[in-house]
């Protein structure tokens, strides 16, 4: 079975999220992050890094919670992507965890990013109910979680993007983010 390495309030809530949108089992490790267990030679063999999440499946470790939403959707995922496809997921996935998540978690460059951010998100949004257009895919968990985190972690005014709003909405409402943003992870 895969396991899923995470400690409280981790980017491990958002593979979870993942996973159970996936429907694939798992075996979430939760590790006490205050008590150094990320850093012991176990879980060091896993991530040299020593940040969390990471992912043993089989024989087959990963970190980095972009690598691995992209490699499930790979590996389990139901659709066979063109390069093309595959190009726009793998985009969507790095700008959630690069480009957005810096914009928006950086304090020091937080007004300014948003400004360039926010407004063609907004509209994209706005005129497809999911990242990629009608449908819901990986990228809308690795876009959807760091704007999800907006009002979970900073209260941000986010009134002059209602399509944001709409989407955070629509997304902490699906069960299998319930299960997996909502379960301290």
């Amino acid at each position: 079975m895969l396991k899923l390495y995470g400690g409280a309030m981790s980017r491990a809530s958002i593979v979870r999220w993942y996973l159970e949108e996936m429907e694939i089992p798992y075996e979430f490790v939760k590790l006490d992050m205050q008590a150094g267990e990320h850093r012991q030679p176990d879980f060091l063999a896993i991530n040299p890094m020593g940040k969390v999440p990471a992912i043993v499946d089989g024989d087959f470790q990963l970190w980095e919670s972009g690598a691995i939403l992209l490699y499930l959707a790979e590996k389990y995922g139901k659709v066979n992507h063109s390069p093309e496809e595959r190009g726009k997921i793998s985009q969507w996935v790095l700008f959630g965890n690069s480009t957005l998540a810096t914009g928006i978690f950086v304090e020091s460059s937080r007004e300014k990013e948003m400004l360039h951010l926010m407004p063609p998100l907004d509209k994209i949004l706005g005129e497809q109910p999911f990242i990629l257009g009608n449908k819901f895919s990986v990228a809308d968990v690795a876009v959807g979680s760091v704007l999800a985190f907006i009002p979970m972690m900073l209260k941000l005014d986010l009134s002059a993007y209602p399509a944001i709003l709409n989407y955070i909405k629509q997304m902490s409402e699906r069960p299998a983010f319930q299960k997996g943003m909502g379960s301290g992870s």
